[in-house]
């Protein structure tokens, strides 16, 4: 029941006590994240890249080749099944979801190794039922086996940004500093980076590691986060977004081992972002408008007479 009061004759709601601490930090929620303190409401990156962003033939090639091999694995299961009408109708089923199982598996292996590598970064004890799982040892092994080579520290992890003016925020996942990827990224691009360079960066678990397992959406993303104008830190605090060198880096991170991506991220990149977003905008808002249901003859003067 919402507590009023009575003055003047009139009923006043009570107000809602304003946010302290983190929970001034906004949240994701169902596309969106809310800020608490201004209520402004602003687009989720990764919503806008799922929205604005075209799969193509590569999204139904990968689920054909999944749904081939689930097959080819199990072919006398399905066999056997497709003796009996019931077992049959199931092992349809079954295989014909077999590339969102795969899709979810590696959502899951995803989360897991960005709650290992947070609970690192902030010098945090790793959680036990993570480390207890065999699946995500190597992972582990090899993003320390990165910190350590690349001689990597972290300004940042899984921070909020955005950028109101433009309505968009996310999590980035850390802000690095290393004088080795100063040194390569300088040589691959053939440019000066300044010392003590802050770089984005970003993990990504899928795909095998001599494949390729890094998108073009990598770059979008990043590019987005580099140009949020302000940041949340864990305690709340609304401060600006650090300044961050123009290519970023993504950590493709294998149970065989991991490679460094630079991800270009500047400001022609960031102008594909903002026309993605707009694409996203027209998937989820206006292309449900636009198509009506069909006409219907006009009534005559005579009919309706008749």
């Amino acid at each position: 029941m919402t507590n009023t009061t009575v003055a003047s004759g009139r009923r006043s709601r009570s107000k809602k006590p304003e946010p302290t601490g983190a929970d001034r930090i906004p949240k994701p929620s169902q596309g969106w994240y809310r800020d608490p303190v201004t209520g402004a409401k602003l687009r989720r990156v990764t919503t806008i890249l799922e929205q604005g962003c075209s799969k193509g033939d590569a999204l139904t090639h990968w689920a054909g080749n999944i749904t081939a091999q689930t097959a080819m694995d199990n072919l006398p299961r399905l066999v056997n099944a497709s003796l009996y009408p019931d077992r049959r109708a199931e092992a349809y089923d079954w295989l014909r979801r077999a590339h969102t199982r795969k899709k979810d598996e590696r959502k899951d292996v995803g989360s897991a190794v960005h709650k290992v590598i947070e609970a690192n970064v902030l010098g945090e004890p790793m959680p036990a039922e993570l480390l207890d799982d065999p699946e995500l040892v190597p992972f582990l092994d090899h993003f320390l086996r990165f910190v350590e080579e690349w001689q990597v520290t972290f300004e940042a992890s899984e921070m909020v940004v955005g950028n109101e003016d433009k309505g968009y925020a996310g999590t980035l996942d850390y802000l690095v500093r290393s004088p080795l990827i100063e040194q390569a990224t300088g040589a691959y691009f053939g440019c000066e980076v300044p010392a003590s360079a802050v770089f984005c960066g970003d993990t990504k678990t899928g795909g095998e590691l001599d494949v390729k397992g890094v998108y073009p959406e990598a770059s979008l993303q990043m590019a987005a986060y580099r140009n949020a104008k302000v940041a949340w830190l864990r305690d709340g605090t609304k401060v600006p977004m650090p300044e961050t060198f123009w290519a970023g880096v993504v950590l493709h991170l294998r149970p065989e081992g991991y490679r460094l991506i630079p991800a270009v991220a500047d400001d022609a990149v960031f102008d594909a972002f903002l026309t993605v977003k707009r694409n996203a905008e027209w998937t989820s808002g206006l292309s449900k408008q636009v198509i009506r249901p069909a006409l219907t003859l006009p009534v005559t003067a005579e009919e309706r007479a008749a």
